[in-house]
């Protein structure tokens, strides 16, 4: 099956293919193909350090959206025990773009809310590309009072590039349903981890992305807009993304550097994708310590700290 390779990859695609190529060849009675093949090796090498080094935030979002990226599924499944999947909004549907549940991880019993994308086209269309519907909103908001309900933490996975933007879903109240969904997660009396796998794309990340913690993957993003929908509003050219992505101080590095994001999960050269297992241990060891860290912690404390941390975030100035 053919790999997917970015556009800012396709040098080196190019050099790797050319490098597997050669070593199917039979070299070990050809010195000079022998060292070709050594000096080819170690230009692919720095050609990968050099290019995956100093990513721009246009090509994080590039890294962050990667088809052979790991998903919610795959976090639920590498790093949670006795899973209970949750269904429906007890209104219109089961949102497939949506996960909730009831699991287990450490020996703790949480609440786990994540954007659900598919690892094929089939998954895609079915879950609507990671992007909720209101149903799926509720459903999230659902898993929340029952996480209030009994006491348990709630750990959330962002990996979207918005809320479904189609006009039913505006008839049945997409913008009300990430509003309550955004009340009820900033009301929440329990500990509340957010994880940033992949996209992170306005609303649609914000109504699950809130909470007392927030750790990002070295290559995801989290933005009030998508860099192409933010250059068609203020440029009227999709093309301009890259220079949106460089002005919205989206990259899991700005994030820490302003103050929102708590810590960053470094990836393997490449993306997460390179080696999905390991990326998913680390996330699983930083989620149990967040927790750890939280544990205990006064109900009414845990509330009234995000609104003080929602406040002391940006500045402004007032003319005159």
């Amino acid at each position: 099956m053919a790999r997917f390779v970015m556009e800012f990859e396709r040098p080196l695609a190019e050099l790797e293919d050319k490098l597997a190529s050669l070593k199917s060849l039979d070299i070990a009675s050809t010195p000079e193909l022998a060292a070709e093949l050594a000096d080819l090796e170690r230009e692919v090498e720095r050609l990968r350090v050099t290019l995956y080094s100093a990513l721009s935030p246009w090509e994080k979002v590039q890294v962050s959206r990667h088809p052979d990226r790991p998903k919610t599924d795959d976090y639920v499944a590498g790093l949670f025990d006795q899973v209970v999947e949750l269904r429906g909004d007890r209104v219109f549907a089961d949102d497939q773009s949506i996960f909730a549940g009831l699991a287990t991880l450490d020996g703790r019993r949480v609440v786990v809310i994540g954007h659900n994308k598919g690892h094929s086209t089939k998954e895609n269309v079915a879950r609507n590309f990671g992007s909720p519907h209101p149903e799926g909103f509720r459903k999230a908001e659902r898993a929340m009072k029952l996480a209030a309900r009994f006491s348990l933490p709630v750990v959330t996975f962002l990996d979207t590039a918005g809320a479904s933007p189609g006009l039913e879903d505006e008839e049945r109240g997409q913008a009300w349903a990430i509003a309550s969904c955004l009340e009820t997660l900033s009301a929440l009396p329990v500990p509340v981890v957010v994880v940033g796998i992949g996209e992170g794309g306005s609303g649609g990340a914000l109504a699950i992305g809130f909470g007392d913690r927030l750790i990002m993957l070295e290559n995801s993003y989290y933005s009030v807009i998508s860099p192409e929908m933010c250059a068609i509003i203020l440029h009227k050219d999709a093309a301009r993304a890259p220079e949106s992505a460089a002005a919205l101080s989206l990259t899991a590095d700005d994030l820490l550097r302003l103050g929102i994001a708590d810590e960053i999960v470094p990836e393997p050269l490449g993306g997460a994708h390179r080696e999905p297992d390991m990326v998913i241990a680390e996330v699983g060891l930083r989620v149990a310590a967040a927790l750890d860290a939280l544990a205990g912690e006064d109900p009414h404390a845990l509330v009234e700290r995000r609104y003080e941390w929602l406040r002391s975030i940006g500045v402004f100035s007032e003319a005159g």
